[in-house]
């Protein structure tokens, strides 16, 4: 669907959807991080999705369908075949005896037009617009279960592992799992996706079918089929029916079976931007301030999936230009990147984080990326390689930002090389999104809110508190999530800090400090993603708590 951007444009100022100085603002953006300008004005929360869907609609001069507040049934929607709803985008949005109204995101298409009233004789056809993504999440009613596809595929006699397999993996990139499980139990093994941090049940297989997926999944990635004691680990390249993804394959021997980990590295994970993952505007300006600096160092801290290696990534995307050279030593190396000279990390060639460190150092970079501090010997190197005239970003695994400090300087890093080569140090975390196609405002009572919190009144001074929730839909799988988004807590090297840290400061005198210095922590940030209706209050109870002052 090809849309008309001048036109659009015209119409976003021309009836208030924003202002004319935003959209300067998001055309700018838009032209320097290679985005969209449509990407920028919903990531900043300029724009609801419902009112950009009614801005398009008018482009095109037809009615907007929202998809969000009224939903097809199953039954309506599975009315028109699988095959040419996908072929058109089309799905149905209501029908009565005069007509069908069918939802499209592109609704000059006449040869659709033609086929649906051929479909549907005597019926006067009209199209609205509606948003791809809406028309997308409509047609997971095509799918039956995945126990359901098993069956068929047994039945048939054909190729049974990998036409299991493929349904398996095609599952997992329509609901935008990260992770998939194979869990041999007594008699049967069991399918899990991990979906925005949680794992859920997608299916079970019996045990006798097993070995011969096993297997396919050991020749795919390249491993010992005749190795059932060990670990192993290994890697798929996925391409087919226009999707790709990248799977990163786990083996380890369990006393009912080998158990498989699939991680998905698909391009819905590597095609965050900054504003995606949730930074405020203020951090995101922080962020690209100390990146412009042509040396020092930036660290990200966090637990392991809290998203560290995705912001790094998102924030190479931005300093990725033909003039600069970027290196990175990772373990594994999960996302490839045009422009980035990858090194991965291995024990077998003697490749580590450290050896891999000094290499790229006489390799002329102008930015490094090291996957992981995990030891002294790394810091060291990546503090003397940030102090020579190189940007060196990182990942380090602490409880937060003011933690990941004295953890440093007791791993034997000098306080003078600390304070002079540090810029910036990030902690995050995830959680999930209130999913959007079902999202809805109540007005909490002071019970609930207490409950929760022994302090309402410091993050919630109002007496009347709006929170938002998921109701659940098909969307999200009935969960009332959708996605996940970070929380974030920053740190900024200043010359007040930098004194501080050559006196080998504790945790406490550190964030004392940075409150100082108006630093917002997790929790605060969360807090803020809680009252725009981003996620929930019991969701950031779950990965953060308030300060004890």
């Amino acid at each position: 669907m090809q849309l008309d951007d001048q036109k659009l444009k015209e119409i976003l100022t021309r009836e208030d959807y924003v202002t004319a100085e935003n959209l300067k603002a998001a055309e700018k953006f838009a032209a320097d991080r290679h985005t969209s300008l449509v990407e920028y004005l919903l990531n900043q929360n300029l724009i609801t999705k419902d009112l950009l869907g009614q801005a398009i609609a008018e482009s095109f001069g037809v009615v907007y369908a929202d998809l969000n507040s009224k939903q097809p049934t199953a039954e309506q929607v599975t009315i028109i075949p699988e095959e040419l709803a996908r072929k058109y985008h089309v799905v149905i949005f209501s029908e009565d005896a005069q007509g069908i109204i069918i939802a499209t995101d592109d609704p000059k298409q006449s040869e659709a037009q033609t086929e649906l009233e051929s479909m549907f004789p005597g019926k006067k056809i009209t199209f609205h617009y509606s948003l791809t993504d809406d028309i997308e999440n409509q047609f997971v009613h095509y799918r039956k279960s995945l126990d359901a596809r098993f069956v068929t595929i047994i039945k048939s006699q054909r190729r049974v592992a990998p036409e299991i397999i493929d349904e398996i993996i095609e599952d997992s990139l329509l609901m935008q799992a990260s992770d998939i499980h194979f869990e041999p139990e007594e008699k049967e093994v069991i399918i899990r996706f991990r979906i925005d941090g949680v794992l859920r049940e997608a299916g079970r297989i019996s045990k006798e079918y097993y070995d011969n997926i096993l297997n396919r999944i050991k020749v795919q990635a390249h491993l010992r089929i005749d190795e059932h004691f060990a670990i192993q680990d290994g890697a798929i390249r996925y391409n087919k029916n226009k999707k790709e993804a990248d799977l990163r394959v786990s083996i380890a021997p369990t006393v009912d079976g080998e158990k498989v980990v699939m991680r998905i590295l698909a391009q819905y994970v590597r095609s965050f931007t900054l504003a995606d993952l949730g930074l405020s505007e203020a951090h995101q300006v922080m962020l690209e301030t100390a990146a412009k600096k042509p040396f020092g160092m930036i660290l990200v801290t966090g637990p392991t999936g809290s998203g560290k290696t995705t912001t790094l990534y998102a924030l190479l995307k931005i300093l990725n230009r033909p003039e600069v050279n970027i290196t990175s030593i990772e373990d594994p190396v999960e996302y490839k990147m045009k422009g980035v000279n990858q090194i991965q990390v291995n024990p077998n060639t003697e490749i580590t984080f450290a050896k891999g460190l000094r290499s790229i150092v006489r390799q002329d970079p102008n930015i490094i990326l090291v996957g992981e501090i995990r030891d002294q010997e790394t810091a060291e190197i990546a503090v003397n390689a940030a102090l020579t005239g190189h940007l060196l970003l990182s990942t380090f695994h602490a409880n937060d930002a003011s933690t990941a400090l004295p953890r440093l300087l007791n791993m034997g890093i000098e306080p003078f090389l600390l304070a002079s080569t540090l810029e910036l140090v990030i902690a995050q975390r995830l959680v999930r999104r209130i999913c959007e196609n079902c999202r809805y405002s109540y007005t909490a009572p002071p019970s609930e809110i207490k409950a929760l919190l022994s302090d309402p009144k410091r993050y919630f001074p109002k007496k009347e508190i709006t929170l938002y929730k998921g109701k659940g839909c098909n969307s999200c799988a009935d969960t009332g999530y959708r996605g996940r988004i970070a929380v974030f807590e920053f740190i900024t090297i200043t010359p007040g800090m930098e004194d501080l840290i050559l006196k080998s400061p504790s945790t406490k005198e550190i964030w004392e400090l940075a409150q100082k210095q108006k630093a917002v922590s997790l929790f605060e940030d969360g807090i803020e993603k809680v009252k725009n209706g981003v996620t929930t209050l019991e969701e950031l109870l779950r990965i953060a708590q308030p300060s004890a002052d």
